[in-house]
């Protein structure tokens, strides 16, 4: 890596630490005012500025519309708080997107991890039917969920090289998770509202790290 992008990266990791710590603060101590929509897709936004000079590198073109994707889904769900399948359908496409990265670095017994794949995906989705809750954005989230398990799952085949990305994966993973916990206060109102805190705080405490961790995995050129 040249002086230059070393610069960049510590500039970077720099303005999202800061991004990072103000809006944790705000999360955990202030959080019926609002300010921390700003400082949370701020640091997205930043992600794609940093992401934008690798477009000519290797994996530039096919990371940087994942990662527009993912802005575009945040302003759904985050800035707008409206049009929630539309947001949820953004990240599925950006599932696939990562999905697309891996099978470039590693095609070794493809048919039968897309039959895992799907068995999986069909699975999730036929979960809200027995339970009797099915509606498209539960079966679009379950559909997303599984195809991110599946993803930071395989990614782990692919070596060394993507060890960011893994990491990253699996923080986006612990990040759904605090999301999943906390719609069951829909169906399990006497939830603790320690867990409920919890949850909301951890939704970014773990979004944001696998969104810069996703970014420093892409090669620079």
């Amino acid at each position: 890596m040249s002086r230059v992008h070393r610069r960049h990266r510590l500039w970077f990791l720099a303005a999202e630490g800061i991004l990072y710590l103000s809006f944790l603060w705000l999360d955990l101590f202030a959080p019926q005012l609002g300010w921390d929509i700003p400082f949370k897709y701020g640091a997205i936004v930043l992600c794609v500025l940093y992401l934008l000079p690798t477009a000519r590198g290797p994996e530039g073109p096919l990371m940087s519309v994942a990662l527009g994707f993912t802005l575009l889904a945040d302003l759904f769900l985050l800035v707008l708080n409206r049009w929630y399948l539309w947001g949820v359908a953004c990240f599925c496409v950006v599932q696939l997107l990562y999905l697309l990265r891996i099978l470039r670095q590693n095609r070794a017994c493809l048919v039968l991890r897309l039959a895992v794949r799907g068995g999986v995906a069909g699975a999730a989705m036929i979960i809200p039917c027995i339970v009797g809750v099915w509606e498209p954005l539960t079966a679009l989230s379950l559909f997303y969920f599984s195809q991110l398990l599946c993803n930071a799952l395989d990614s782990l085949s692919c070596g060394p090289p993507f060890r960011l990305f893994s990491l990253g994966l699996f923080c986006f993973l612990g990040c759904d998770l605090c999301v999943g916990l906390q719609n069951l206060t829909t169906w399990f109102p006497q939830v603790p509202a320690l867990w409920t805190a919890f949850t909301r705080v951890g939704m970014w405490l773990f979004y944001l790290p696998s969104q810069v961790l996703i970014c420093l995995s892409v090669q620079r050129k």
